[in-house]
Order: structure tokens, then sequence, then C-alpha cells
């Protein structure tokens, strides 16, 4: 019975932790609900994710970077609202890293097939030639958009 009651007050413990924190995935967003009306919001490390404020009391956080990093919503008087533990990670559902040697390459994959997705941590030249392409592909389009 004394050890059925530890463990419960040892889980319901650690329960407001967890909940303090947030996870995203790399390139990814998540909202997040302030529990009162913010006015300024600060991110420890902005390479590591960002902040768009929606209204006053929602937010999306953008996983930028991998690692982990905190964000503080103040009210409009100054005084801390929220300090949120933020940790941005990789997608683990659906990517595919392949390791050739010292060279690592990162794919999305579907059912039917996967596509090559640079990540940081990818080989020098697979990253530098993806990203080229990928750049290429959205300044035609852009252009094409604006035509």
């Amino acid at each position: 019975m004394r050890r059925t009651l530890l463990v419960a007050l040892l889980l319901g413990s650690a329960a407001p932790a967890y909940a303090a924190g947030v996870s995203v995935a790399m390139d990814e967003v998540r909202t997040i609900t302030f529990p009162k009306t913010v006015s300024t919001v600060y991110v420890g490390n902005p390479a590591i994710a960002d902040i768009n404020m929606i209204d006053s009391r929602h937010a999306f956080i953008l996983g930028k970077g991998y690692g982990n990093t905190n964000m503080v919503a103040l009210d409009q008087d100054g005084k801390q609202v929220s300090n949120t533990h933020i940790s941005v990670m990789a997608r683990q559902d659906s990517s595919l890293t392949l390791q050739r040697g010292a060279s690592r390459v990162t794919y999305s994959c579907t059912a039917a097939h996967c596509e090559a997705t640079p990540q940081p941590g990818d080989g020098k030249e697979i990253f530098d030639s993806a990203n080229s392409q990928i750049a290429a592909h959205a300044a035609n389009a852009k252009t094409a958009a604006a035509n």
C-alpha cells in the first residue's frame, strides 16, 4: 500500500514539470496558450526556436535548430506570466537517416517514396547541393507567382 501511494505521489509530482515544457520538431510549429494576457515574449536562443504571437494569449513556437532554450512571457506591467522550456529535436515519424562512412543524408519518407531533406549534420556536399536546388525551385515559384 505504501509503495503504491509513493509511486502515485512521485508520478503526480512529475506531471507539472513536464507540462511546463514544449517539445517541437525542427521546421514544425506548435501552439501555446498563456494563462493570461501577455505583452512581451523573449526567447533565450532564437537560433533554436522562434515565437510568433497569434493574439495576446496564444503563440506559435517554431523549431529552428536542434537544442534546448526557454521562452519568457511578460504581462503589460513587466511581470512574468510564463517561463517555458523549449526542446527542439528531429522528426521521428517519417524521417530516415542514411550514414555512409563519415557522410550522412536525411530523407523524408512516405509509403511510396523518400525525398532528400537537408538537415544540420548532413554531409556538406549533399546539404549544399540539396539546399541550392530547393532555393532555385523556390525562386522559380516566386517568379511564376509574380507573373
